[in-house]
């Protein structure tokens, strides 16, 4: 068998990372540099002439002309932080270097910090890469499938009617037998209304899209897009369909993932979230040992999330 080169590639290696950014003070210029690559901009009047200092241990800069002062990481996801950036950044080490997904529990032993604060820094890098998700547009040959998180509850209705299952949508892009991008989005119900949203949010017109037959998909050919249909006599037949071959498997190696590494996920609250992280990281899978500089570089971009944000997700279903 061929070995798979994104499968295999190198990645950062935990001795590499200790040393670029084994210390706070490493940390610090590495968030510096990513965040004024050219040198500190003022926010308020673009002045570059500053001085620095620090207070309580953290950097500020003084802008020169205005007098405004800025911490380092005022206005970013890490703004009102007491943790370390050391810590942060081991987080991002994490998050982003292991094979499959993180779960809290296993953040809060890595890092050394309570249950509740590895939580809270879990699912504020989750945002940070749902910013960057949840405006992704696919184009070209699509395929599409639907699908489920969670389980039954036990003396609950079971099946596709149960309390703890959360509907969802996924598409894959592909160029030349290769899978390229994914998306994944929760929807209310598998109804035509609810994929046309999901089509005009994430799917360019003239797409050619591919599915399995269930109704819903129709809504495609109204929305300007070409749509074939490959029914099977089973699912089992329709996963092996060579058309329909990178949807099935990718939608497999989430669910897989996602099932051996979370154990108590509120699927219709935070569900979401965690389609958003799994598609960050196929999406970027191709330069593994970039994933912490870039999920870095999308925390500065994001507003900050207080804990009252995170427990409240803004994201809505199609």
């Amino acid at each position: 068998m061929t070995m798979c080169k994104v499968q295999f590639q190198k990645g950062m290696s935990m001795t590499e990372f200790q040393e670029l950014y084994g210390t706070e003070v490493q940390c610090e210029n590495a968030l510096l540099l990513q965040r004024w690559p050219s040198g500190f901009v003022c926010p308020v009047c673009s002045g570059k002439t500053h001085r620095q200092f620090r207070r309580s241990g953290l950097r500020y800069f003084q802008c020169s002309g205005c007098n405004r002062q800025t911490s380092l990481i005022a206005k970013t996801l890490f703004a009102s932080s007491k943790l370390s950036l050391r810590s942060w950044f081991q987080a991002l080490f994490v998050l982003t270097q292991t094979k499959n997904n993180v779960a809290a529990l296993e953040l809060k032993r890595v890092l050394g910090v309570c249950y509740r604060t590895a939580w809270r820094i879990k699912h504020k890098l989750m945002g940070a890469m749902a910013q960057q998700e949840e405006s992704r547009v696919l184009g070209g040959k699509i395929e599409v499938d639907d699908a489920y998180l969670g389980g039954e509850c036990m003396g609950s209705k079971p099946g596709r009617g149960s309390p703890n299952k959360q509907a969802f949508v996924i598409a894959v892009n592909t160029h030349e037998g290769r899978p390229q991008q994914v998306v994944m989005k929760t929807v209310s119900s598998f109804t035509k209304a609810h994929f046309g949203n999901f089509l005009k949010q994430h799917v360019a017109p003239g797409s050619d899209v591919y599915s399995d037959g269930l109704a819903a998909f129709s809504a495609a050919e109204t929305h300007n897009m070409a749509h074939t249909v490959f029914v099977a006599e089973s699912p089992r037949l329709s996963a092996k369909n060579p058309q329909m071959k990178w949807v099935n498997t990718v939608l497999s190696n989430v669910k897989r993932s996602m099932d051996g590494t979370y154990h108590s996920i509120d699927v219709k609250k935070y569900g979401q979230q965690y389609l958003y992280e799994a598609a960050w990281r196929f999406n970027r899978r191709k330069n593994l040992a970039s994933l912490p500089i870039r999920l870095l570089r999308h925390a500065i971009a994001s507003l900050p999330r207080p804990e009252s944000f995170i427990r409240n997700p803004q994201i809505l279903p199609c």
